[in-house]
């Protein structure tokens, strides 16, 4: 098995999106339109971007970031929005290759900072995320404005 990783491109939409839903146990038939759209967006990576890990044409799993701006940054800055692996590839280093290869992407790209949100369902990952540098900064606050 040789996994790489490369940025998603149109056809990836639908392993994409099943592999989004998945933890989720959403019915396969659950309509996935906003998904669909936001996918779409991602691929002119203006805003963010989107990668997947694969073998051979086998999509194994797939990482999604986005590029916000600030002052304090004097530019962009790059967040890790989603990392998903499917299970059956668990434990052959996509989700390592992912991150490493957003990072990378990030530091290319001119960002001054890259990070994530670990919440109480994911903080259990932390460990995985050090290895790559990751510190723990500060709480985060949020609203829902849906």
């Amino acid at each position: 098995m040789t996994i790489s990783v490369r940025a998603a491109e149109a056809p990836d939409v639908d392993r994409r999106i099943e592999l989004l839903l998945a933890p989720r146990k959403a019915p396969k038939d659950t309509p996935a339109d906003g998904e669909r759209a936001v996918f779409e967006r991602l691929l002119n990576h203006e805003r963010g971007e989107v990668f997947v890990a694969v073998d051979g044409d086998t999509v194994l799993g797939m990482a999604t970031v986005s590029y916000n701006l600030a002052m304090r940054y004097k530019g962009e800055y790059c967040q890790l929005e989603e990392l998903i692996v499917d299970p059956a590839a668990r434990g052959q280093n996509a989700g390592g290759l992912l991150v490493q290869h957003t990072i990378d992407n990030a530091r290319q790209r001119g960002c001054a900072e890259y990070g994530l949100y670990l919440v109480e369902r994911t903080e259990h990952n932390r460990p995985f995320y050090e290895r790559y540098g990751m510190e723990v900064v500060g709480t985060e606050m949020r609203q829902s404005l849906l």
